[in-house]
């Protein structure tokens, strides 16, 4: 990614997959979350900055956007010690820009995004059902229990699939653009993942492609 090729090419190759799969399986997009996920930069550059979870290490972050059953519409990077507020707009922005942020019904956010511009963002936007999930204990019969943490899973388990590829956990790039390039490759690469799986669905076997 660090050979002069333009990352234009794999936004372009992300945004048809994500159109094709929404062609042929249909985006759900009753319930929307996003989350960001913290990963390695040995190499520094444009973009990083000290990880706050890994020893002060220098650190990138993604934050995406994904629908009901995690399939990324929108995405952003930024550095590891960036706060994920403020890279909750600019994500958002990406799903608008795909004609999709109007058809959001709710949006699930963790409580690192609450706050003030997060509330008014949402609110310019007609964004009126933003639900911040917190974990808090409950007393229940049979001993204290946790809240659920509403639809926030489907984007942290899209982060764990993303994090399957080892240059998106430690990555040496050293600019945004060739890090948003491989993020866009990336996300290509699963949807296309899901789209086989989807056409071997009736198939005797049941392993999925990974």
């Amino acid at each position: 990614m660090t050979n002069g090729l333009v990352p234009g090419v794999f936004d372009a190759i992300a945004t048809e997959a994500v159109a094709g799969y929404d062609k042929i399986v249909g985006l759900d997009l009753r319930d929307v979350a996003v989350d960001g996920s913290l990963h390695k930069a040995p190499a520094g550059g444009e973009g990083t900055g000290k990880s706050p979870v890994d020893r002060a290490k220098l650190g990138w972050k993604w934050s995406i956007a994904t629908d009901a059953v995690g399939i990324p519409i929108g995405w952003t990077v930024g550095p590891a010690n960036c706060n994920d507020v403020r890279l909750l707009a600019p994500t958002l922005e990406k799903v608008s820009g795909r004609g999709l942020l109007g058809e959001v019904g709710t949006l699930w956010l963790d409580r690192g995004y609450d706050g003030a511009p997060t509330r008014h963002w949402l609110s310019e936007h007609g964004i009126d059902d933003a639900r911040v999930t917190k974990q808090r204990k409950v007393r229940q019969p049979g001993g204290p229990t946790k809240d659920p943490m509403g639809l926030r899973w489907p984007v942290e388990r899209t982060n764990s699939w993303l994090s399957n590829y080892g240059q998106m956990r430690r990555n040496t790039d050293r600019t945004m653009r060739h890090r948003l390039a491989q993020l866009a490759l990336t996300i290509a690469l699963l949807i296309t993942a899901k789209l086989i799986d989807w056409r071997n669905r009736w198939s005797p076997v049941s392993a999925p492609i990974r």
